[in-house]
């Protein structure tokens, strides 16, 4: 996130901190890493930390509650688990995990853990199976979670963008090239839509048991350091099918629709003697497609200006429904 949230100062922030969890607070940097919520690197009369902000859209409290069971998940499993490579948040004053920031904002704090992060993509062959340990112990764990839907976020605008596609869209300056690529995909992406509808069957109707997954542990959250690799950004825990994480670590195969690496399945198995689904493999890698595109549009499809972030959105669109295709100009 390059892009600032609108609203919150350093000040805001700083202010959060002390009122919240007592921090002296001497020092706040900003840090734009990282795609989602935004980050500053905290300096206080301890130490660091590490301080996440999340825009609360939509609903605010309903965000909030969602964000807290998330933190409190991650909490329980640090604490009450045992997983040490599970970087939770630390809790305020008032035992509270996230405190809202204004109106609009909510805010968490994490210790500053020595390491460094990988880049978003595809795991590297010989970090698989390292990973998969992880993901193979996080889904023993015996902790309450919140259970995911076999739903794709954010499906009602996306099929509303899809059936305005033929109208001039005018949220703001990417709006219009954000129409002209989901126009040219228009058919292609109703056919994402049935086939996700089709594998949310066939994972529906599946008898096994659903596990505490990360949901999103892809190397840029995977922390590497002298105490090992750990797990960062537990916004999206939840109780599913252990293959929510299992895509993201079976091989380039299946990240392209292919094949994944049975070997690395095969292991998952024995550790945990439960065979993995094709189709819920399937699904998850779609889901994610699905998502990114859903959210792109309704970013780019609404009011927004002309910023890191917004450009940023309008060429991953772009990969998102032509994948290989050269980047889009900026208007």
């Amino acid at each position: 996130m390059k892009d600032r949230p609108e609203g919150v100062s350093d000040e805001d922030l700083g202010a959060a901190l002390a009122d919240g969890w007592g921090l002296d607070v001497r020092a706040v940097e900003y840090r734009p890493v990282g795609f989602g919520s935004y980050h500053w690197a905290v300096r206080t009369g301890s130490g660091g930390l590490f301080v996440t902000v999340d825009a609360l859209q939509d609903d605010p409290a309903a965000a909030l509650r969602r964000l807290d069971l998330a933190f409190r998940t991650a909490l329980a499993l640090r604490r009450d688990a045992g997983l040490d490579f599970v970087v939770a948040p630390l809790s305020s004053r008032g035992g509270a995990v996230v405190r809202p920031l204004g109106d609009r904002h909510a805010v968490a704090v994490f210790p500053l853990v020595e390491g460094e992060a990988g880049d978003f993509g595809v795991h590297r062959p010989e970090d698989r199976p390292q990973v998969l340990d992880l993901l193979v112990r996080l889904h023993a764990a015996g902790v309450e979670a919140p259970r995911a839907e076999l739903v794709l976020p954010g499906r009602g605008a996306l099929e509303d963008a899809l059936s305005a596609v033929d109208r001039p869209w005018n949220g703001g300056p990417y709006s219009e090239p954000a129409r002209l690529l989901l126009a040219g995909r228009a058919a292609h992406v109703r056919g994402l839509l049935g086939e996700f509808d089709r594998l949310a069957g066939l994972v529906a109707a599946e008898s096994a048991p659903w596990v505490v997954t990360h949901g999103e542990p892809h190397p840029g959250n995977v922390l590497r350091g002298p105490a090992g690799p750990r797990l960062i950004d537990w916004d999206t825990v939840l109780l599913a099918p252990p293959e929510r994480d299992l895509w993201m670590v079976a091989g380039d195969g299946v990240r392209r629709g292919g094949t994944a690496d049975d070997g690395l399945l095969d292991a998952y198995t024995r550790a945990t003697g439960r065979p993995v689904s094709a189709a819920a493999l399937s699904l998850y890698r779609l889901w994610w497609d699905l998502a990114d595109i859903a959210n792109y549009v309704a970013t780019l499809r609404h009011r927004h200006r002309r910023t890191d972030d917004t450009t940023a959105s309008l060429t991953y669109l772009a990969g998102c429904l032509n994948p290989g295709a050269t980047e889009p100009a900026a208007p």
